[in-house]
């Protein structure tokens, strides 16, 4: 086939798309472009690394000539793409351009500021990439005391990998109860309980209004007056969909780029997928939907139309200490939750009247059972 793929983002969405695509059309051009330097790695990984002894480097599958060479592809390192020209079919720079037959947006999604102030905040880190985490890395690893702002799945996994690789963790978090986008209040309660057990100190319906300095490390100052001391803060407050390219270029976004079921953006020959896309009014930043979504479009790109199916993809939160397998039910719809189990072994069940399961979660040795709750329910796209 002469074609023209450009992948932008070299990210897990990007790079996976790439493999895809490469099972059904080995020759094609084929061009990938980011901002960074193109080193593959898994980010989920990122948040398991310190029990696990893994260093930034270790996490590293391949470097962008690696990937070059195992793609038969161009890769693009360090350049930010400043404009899509739909009806030329053009990407822009800020020294020249790159023509393309079909463009494939997967650039991920942005950290969400933290809601916090004070002569600090440069004490305050994120982690959304690897070169992220490896500023982060080189910091904690002199550091002894970590404050992790933020209780939801990515707060919750970090807080129980740095206890468990040997650090004094403190979570501080509005809710009452960690992962309160996933978990009704009694299973958090008990995620929180398997946390606590586990050495985490846990400041939970207060806020991180002030970081001070303290000496080499930050005195964080808590919105009911408390104050928490730490070397370092690690916040995870959550991730917004990066579309702002696509929404200059005149395409379709809300909360993130809309795409439907083949992937396609409201612009011809683009697709979009992974955390920056909204699959028929899904935003799931989350692996399996991506890979699901990579799938689908590696054939569509090398001419094998294929619409993403989605179906039940539970969410893994990798707490060591308690583990957590959830399929949250819709949002506004009738029910009520049932529990069995006891300890840390909890199964919930969420039903309406009818007794139809619209949602459940599995914690600790419970965890096993998910393909037969899976089973029971409908696929999110069939």
């Amino acid at each position: 086939m002469n074609n023209s793929v450009v992948i932008v983002g070299t990210g897990l969405a990007g790079y996976t798309t790439a493999k895809e695509f490469r099972k059904h059309d080995p020759d094609s051009r084929l061009t990938l472009i980011t901002a960074d330097d193109g080193r593959a790695y898994s980010k989920p990984m990122l948040s398991t690394a310190y029990r696990k002894g893994q260093t930034p480097e270790d996490l590293v599958q391949a470097d962008s000539e690696g990937m070059e060479e195992m793609l038969n592809a161009e890769i693009i390192t360090g350049v930010d793409v400043r404009a899509i020209e739909p009806e030329a079919g053009r990407l822009v720079f800020d020294d020249g351009h790159l023509e393309y037959d079909q463009l494939v947006l997967a650039v991920g999604a942005d950290t969400l500021p933290v809601p916090a102030q004070g002569p600090a905040m440069d004490q305050v880190y994120q982690v959304n990439d690897l070169t992220q985490y490896g500023r982060f890395r080189k910091v904690a690893d002199r550091a002894r005391r970590v404050l992790i702002i933020g209780g939801g799945l990515i707060g919750c996994e970090f807080a129980n990998d740095m206890t468990e690789g040997g650090f004094a963790v403190d979570m501080v978090f509005p809710e009452r109860q960690p992962l309160p986008n996933l978990l009704p209040a009694d299973a958090g309660g008990v995620l929180a309980s398997a946390l606590t057990d586990l050495g985490v100190s846990i400041h939970a319906g207060r806020t991180v209004d002030r970081v001070e300095r303290d000496g080499e490390g930050v005195l964080a100052v808590l919105s009911d007056g408390s104050s928490v001391q730490a070397d370092v803060v690690l916040a995870a407050v959550g991730l917004r969909p990066r579309t702002a390219l696509a929404a200059d270029a005149g395409l379709t976004v809300d909360r993130g780029i809309a795409v439907d079921r083949w992937l396609r953006t409201s612009g011809s020959s683009i697709y979009a997928l992974g955390d920056c896309a909204e699959v028929e009014g899904y935003n799931l930043c989350f692996v399996a939907p991506l890979t699901a979504s990579a799938r689908a479009l590696g054939r569509t790109l090398a001419g094998d139309e294929t619409a993403v199916r989605y179906p039940v993809m539970p969410v893994t939160v990798k707490t060591s200490c308690c583990q957590v397998v959830c399929w949250p039910p819709p949002a506004g719809v009738d029910g009520h939750w049932s529990m069995d189990g006891e300890g840390h072994d909890l199964r919930g069940e969420y039903r309406n009247d009818d007794g139809t399961l619209l949602g459940f979660l599995l914690m600790g040795q419970r965890i096993r059972e998910r393909m037969a709750l899976s089973g029971q329910m409908e696929p999110l796209i069939p």
